[in-house]
């Protein structure tokens, strides 16, 4: 039996037969429940998680440790959201070997350099750091593979499946609710390989979906795209708002180079479309998408980057082959490695022809499927055109490593997603809140240097306000943000009672996604859910009781700083 039929049959097995409950019950503590009627099959636990990105997997943590059981969809074979599936190496900021994420977070990050000293013939000098970077990638100080994410993951689950506690529905996509008044009372998810169904019940549902797909499924109130000045009074804001104006998604890949073979793919069928392509916007793009220059995104003016597969430095250039490199071959025994391997998410492959999120599924398929079309014309590109320093054209060694990604075309298995629908929130984060230069105007402090204070936060994060490429026709937005708290009012909605956001689609606008939209702020915002899912059930009120009654918010703040979440930046 293979691992993931293992993990289907272990996961849908677990759970004694029982009455199926009701949204109002309090938890058990139980293992999940299991119900056939009448050929319906009907699971029910303290909570459903829709999504096992890193939201979803956080937020079931929280939970399980708790003692509260879980149900956790999964649309893919694998869990882990942006780390596996989509193939996107940790965003992180630069203090986060020490502070600025939850212990759960920097747990899982020491798993996976004890993963490959454990099992990689790494070298002496490589398995001996203690802040191991299998990669050297730029872009983060942990940039490893995405099986190697999943294995991690998957061990951090493995004792609550064991004991019944999880109910991990891999390839299980939520398809309808039932909903009454405020409340949500049932999902139905559908197999996506058997198309069997299932009616999944909680008193607590959490979405964690990439693209916040409970919210309309279950009535709660959202919002998309972006805000108009007048709305919101941001800094960036424009003077008109956009409901269908969204961030670019990106289908990543992996591919290494073996230098003296080829491995040029077929040619893509829209690759001249691609090789001739322009962006088309407002603020004018440096000339074709497939070619090493591109605008800066701070400044708009033309830049150009590097690119060579062997490593090798590119004069003042920044090298797009280390940017994302997963596996530096000097960290391993020699031989082991033929080349490196590194993941293609740049410029060049965001696709913004489409909108994901107001898509239908058909749509959704059609733009997935041109998104990939783009990424396989880049690396068409780069095995036969891209330019080398010898003054010759392309790089036929480059080799598609379709086994990195674990799909049959090479592609991820899911679109990196930058954006989603947002719930309208209790309170919505601004960019007052934290883009420095707004921050400095509201205030009068340019060197204050300092983000809002929230007095209900339940976490903290730090990123740049990194907004790409939109499908209205934006280019980069990306400017200075402050390092940041995540304020519970932004995790709740107005009106819904039992349903919580944890992903991408909590209280903020599209500006402040900018900021709050990375792997371990996403991270952050699962795992105080997941909190305050317990603590609600055990108290017996809504979450939004939490929050608006003094003396309970400061008891569930110190709640969940028991439990390894910061809530304030260090003096």
């Amino acid at each position: 039996m293979n691992r993931r039929n293992f993990i289907e049959n272990l996961t849908l097995s677990t759970g004694a037969l029982a009455a199926a409950s009701v949204v109002s019950m309090p938890a058990t503590g139980q293992p999940v429940q299991k119900e056939v009627l009448k050929g319906k099959t009907t699971l029910t636990a303290d909570v459903v998680v829709a999504g096992g990105g890193l939201g979803g997997f956080a937020a079931a943590m929280a939970s399980l440790r708790n003692n509260l059981s879980v149900i956790l969809t999964e649309e893919t074979d694998w869990i882990g959201g942006q780390l596996s599936q989509q193939g996107v190496p940790p965003d992180e900021h630069s203090w986060i070997e020490t502070h600025g994420a939850t212990q759960l977070y920097r747990d899982f990050r020491n798993g996976v350099r004890e993963y490959y000293k454990r099992n990689y013939p790494l070298t002496p000098d490589a398995k001996s750091r203690k802040n191991l970077n299998p990669g050297d990638g730029s872009v983060s100080r942990l940039c490893h593979e995405p099986r190697v994410a999943v294995a991690v993951l998957m061990d951090m689950l493995a004792p609550y499946m064991s004991t019944g506690k999880l109910t991990l529905l891999l390839e299980h996509k939520v398809i309808s609710a039932s909903v009454s008044g405020n409340e949500v009372s049932a999902l139905e998810a559908v197999n996506l390989k058997s198309e069997g169904k299932l009616t999944l019940k909680a008193p607590y549902f959490v979405d964690a979906t990439e693209l916040g797909d409970l919210l309309p499924l279950t009535g709660t109130e959202f919002v998309t795209g972006t805000e108009s000045k007048s709305d919101t009074q941001e800094l960036h804001a424009p003077e008109k708002g956009n409901p269908n104006n969204n961030q670019a998604f990106t289908v990543c890949f992996a591919m290494d180079y073996v230098p003296g073979e080829n491995h040029v793919i077929e040619k893509p069928r829209e690759y001249d479309f691609w090789k001739n392509f322009v962006p088309k916007m407002s603020k004018p793009w440096s000339g074709k998408l497939l070619d090493l220059s591109y605008s800066n995104p701070k400044t708009l003016e033309p830049k150009t980057l590097g690119f060579h597969p062997e490593g090798i430095a590119t004069g003042d250039k920044l090298n797009l082959w280390n940017y994302r490199r997963i596996i530096n071959k000097e960290n391993f025994t020699k031989g082991t490695y033929t080349g490196d391997i590194t993941i293609v998410n740049w410029p060049q492959n965001d696709y913004f022809l489409g909108d994901l999120v107001s898509a239908s599924e058909k749509d959704f398929k059609k733009h997935f499927e041109r998104g990939k079309q783009l990424s396989l014309s880049f690396l068409y590109w780069l095995q036969t055109e891209a330019p080398r320093p010898d003054g010759g054209k392309g790089w036929p060694g480059i080799r598609l490593r379709k086994d990195v990604m674990g799909t049959e075309d090479g592609m991820a298995k899911y679109p990196y997603i930058r954006e989603a629908r947002r719930i309208k929130a209790v309170f919505t984060i601004k960019e007052e809140h934290v883009g420095a230069d707004n921050r400095a105007m509201i205030t009068g402090k340019k060197t204050d240097n300092k983000a809002a204070d929230f007095y209900d936060s339940v976490g903290i994060g730090y990123y740049h306000i990194d907004l790409h490429p939109s499908t209205e026709g934006d280019n980069y937005i990306d400017f200075s943000s402050l390092p940041f708290q995540i304020p519970l009012g932004a995790l709740l909605p107005q009106r819904m009672e039992n349903i919580l956001p944890a992903n991408k689609n909590i209280g903020t606008t599209h500006i402040t996604n900018g900021c709050y939209r990375l792997h371990p702020v996403e991270w952050s915002i699962g795992e105080s859910v997941g909190l305050l899912v317990k603590y609600a059930l055990d108290k017996k009120v809504i979450p939004r009781a939490v929050r608006e009654r003094k003396e309970m918010l400061s008891e569930f703040q110190e709640f969940i700083q028991k439990q390894g979440i910061e809530i304030e930046w260090p003096k």
